[in-house]
């Protein structure tokens, strides 16, 4: 047996106002699209904002359905518009920001197991990293340069 061990790293900002300038926009358009949320029964809104290389910036917002599982989280409804919008172009970045209605989100909230595992479809059809970065309502910056980072042996096409 052979036992082996992931390291990552990322960047922790205390606030937006360290980052720089391109990120920081970046997070203002993930903060508007958190407010089209629709998120009646959670009231846990999620916006997302992705840069493409050609300079476009993509949105998206969680969209939530009586009958769960139908809705749809922000990363998702951002990163497939993205690809349908773009289909030639490398994503180059993604902000998320959450807040919640019940309670204040202190903590940055990183996107789900099914958002990292959208994301790493892309990332690895593109064969280029993706910056992700998110934070709550306001607060701390969780920056890591590519999705792999934070999903080690991601599954994908090759396995079919």
């Amino acid at each position: 047996m052979i036992e082996k061990q992931f390291t990552t790293s990322y960047q922790v900002y205390d606030n937006l106002d360290e980052m720089e300038e391109a990120d920081i926009q970046l997070m203002q358009k993930a903060c508007e699209a958190r407010k089209n949320a629709y998120a009646p029964y959670s009231r846990f809104m999620v916006g997302a904002a992705i840069l493409m290389e050609n300079g476009e910036v993509v949105t998206g917002s969680n969209q939530e359905n009586a009958a769960y599982p139908s809705g749809l989280c922000a990363e998702r409804n951002a990163i497939y518009q993205a690809g349908s919008l773009y289909p030639n172009q490398k994503i180059e970045a993604i902000a998320i920001t959450v807040k919640s209605e019940r309670k204040k989100v202190i903590v940055p909230a990183a996107p789900c197991g099914a958002c990292r595992q959208a994301i790493a479809e892309y990332e690895i059809k593109q064969e280029h990293p993706i910056k992700i970065m998110f934070m709550a309502e306001i607060g701390k910056v969780i920056k890591v340069n590519a999705l792999l980072d934070i999903l080690p042996l991601a599954f994908d096409g090759s396995y079919l």
